[in-house]
This record gives C-alpha cells, sequence and structure tokens, in this order.
C-alpha cells in the first residue's frame, strides 16, 4: 500500500473510501466493500473542520496515524492518502447546501454539520475522480444527502452504501467509541436495544412507541428517535414501504448516532 499526502493522477478506474480517519473494523469493512468493485481502492484521512460546529469536539476528534495505515492495509487498500488542508481547500471556501434535510434530524442539533460534509466529499471527488464511492449506513443522513448530490455533481461515480458493523454488545462502531468508559458503553447498549425492538414491528406507530424506550436509560440524553420514509427522509406513515428507525443523543458528553432497518410495509394489491 502506497501511504501519499499528494494524489497523482490515477491510471485505473479506483474505489474510494472517504474517512476522517481514527480507523476501526467498520472502516475495514468498506475497504473490503471497495475491493469487490475494483483492484484500486483509495482510502482518504482528512479531518473536515467545515463539519465541526463545536471547536471542541474537532479538537477531540481521535488521530491515530499508524493503526490507520495497519488497518487499511489488511483491509486491502492500495493508497491511503492523507491531504493537506491546502489541498482540499486551496482557495477561498464555496459551501454547498444540504438544503432544507440539511435542517432536519442531526442539522438541527448541528447546524452546518451536512453542508461541511457535502463540501468535502465534493472537493474529495474532484480530486481523486474515482468510478464507485462507499459509505457506511451508520450516518443515513448523510449517506442520503451524498447520494443526493452526487447524482446531481457526479452521475459518473455510483455511491455504495455499506451496512453498520457493530460490536459485539450490539454497538455501533464510531471512532468516538474510544472516549466511552465501561460504565458508558454499558449505557450505550439501549440504543441498539431499542432498535431491534422497534424492528419487530410492521405498524409505524408500534415501532415509534418502542422506540420511545431508549429514555429508559438515564444515562443517555436523547436528542431525536424517529421511523422515516428511507425514499424521502420524511417521517414514515403507514403507506412508508421503506422504513428506517434513526436516532441520536448523548452519554458522558460522547455523541452517538445509529439507525436500523423496520419492518417493510405489506406491499398493497
Amino acid at each position: 500500500m502506497k501511504e501519499t499526502n499528494v494524489l497523482t493522477d490515477l491510471d485505473r478506474p479506483c474505489a474510494f473510501v472517504p474517512t476522517m480517519g481514527a480507523l476501526h473494523a467498520g472502516h475495514q469493512s468498506l475497504i473490503r466493500r471497495a475491493r469487490e468493485f475494483c483492484d484500486e481502492v483509495v482510502v482518504s484521512v482528512f479531518v473536515n473542520p467545515l463539519q465541526f460546529e463545536d471547536k471542541d469536539d474537532l479538537a477531540k476528534y481521535p488521530k491515530t496515524p499508524e493503526i490507520d495505515a495497519q488497518l487499511a492495509s489488511e483491509a486491502g487498500a492500495t493508497i491511503l492518502w492523507r491531504p493537506d488542508y491546502e489541498i482540499i481547500y486551496p482557495d477561498q471556501i464555496q459551501l454547498l447546501t444540504s438544503g432544507e434535510l440539511g435542517k432536519k434530524f442531526e442539522g438541527v442539533h448541528r447546524p452546518g454539520h451536512f453542508d461541511g460534509v457535502l463540501t468535502v466529499v465534493n472537493r474529495l471527488f474532484e480530486l481523486v475522480r474515482p468510478r464507485y464511492a462507499i459509505f457506511g449506513e451508520k450516518d443515513f443522513q448523510q449517506l442520503f444527502l451524498i447520494t443526493k448530490m452526487a447524482a446531481q455533481l457526479h452521475p459518473e461515480i455510483e455511491i455504495v452504501p455499506a451496512p453498520t458493523i457493530r460490536e459485539a454488545s450490539g454497538l455501533a462502531m464510531s471512532s468516538r467509541n474510544v472516549r466511552l468508559n465501561p460504565e458508558s458503553r454499558q449505557a450505550a447498549e439501549i440504543i441498539s436495544r431499542t432498535l431491534r425492538m422497534a424492528a419487530t414491528e410492521d405498524n409505524v406507530e408500534r415501532a415509534r412507541f418502542r422506540l420511545q424506550e431508549i429514555s429508559s436509560e438515564p444515562e443517555f440524553t436523547l436528542d431525536y428517535a424517529e421511523i422515516i420514509d428511507e425514499d424521502t427522509f420524511e417521517i414514515a406513515t403507514e403507506e412508508s414501504v421503506r422504513r428506517r428507525a434513526i436516532v441520536a443523543g448523548w452519554i458522558d458528553g460522547v455523541r452517538l448516532i445509529d439507525n436500523m432497518a423496520m419492518k417493510s410495509a405489506l406491499v398493497r394489491a
């Protein structure tokens, strides 16, 4: 695997896995998925300041460059690209807008976050010019917005979703999990446990009711818990065929997000 700060022109199609570093098994699953599409797999590590509304959160974001290199190589990356800020943003930044959806759910609690995400992903796409780009389903609102942006600005790139990888406890893998102590990790199990309970219901209102069980964990401060329509990202109704529960909140100063597909509605004749 080649490690570089400057990405030269690639002479063959590539699959791309953008990351902010602090790699873990979840990232490795994205890289392995990328290898299914191309022999050339580019993994980027760039902590994008535009998507952090809290400077303290940006400062605390974990950095593990040696581990990143090892895990990326093991998973099959061929290029590990660590661009400098000046490469990504050489001139005055022109923010992309995430629109009204970018102001909902995550956007309510992280103003401007998705504008920053779309701006950096667009720049990464311009520089890498991949044939495929792999994104995890854990950040489902992000995946939805990036897919929409790519269809408009980069129709030549296929966005490939990859399933959420979980720890043995059910907790969705995240670079932020390293900041959880053992007690907080145990409290965080309420998230996946509640999602699994809600997923057993084929009625939206019953699933929504089950989802509120997440508030029973006193250590978890809930930001939102909702059932959405996967095709529109609007609040799900009984008419919604593809439904997904989305959850976000805080435990011990660490923000956690998760989601899970719900039972699909019966297709009406």
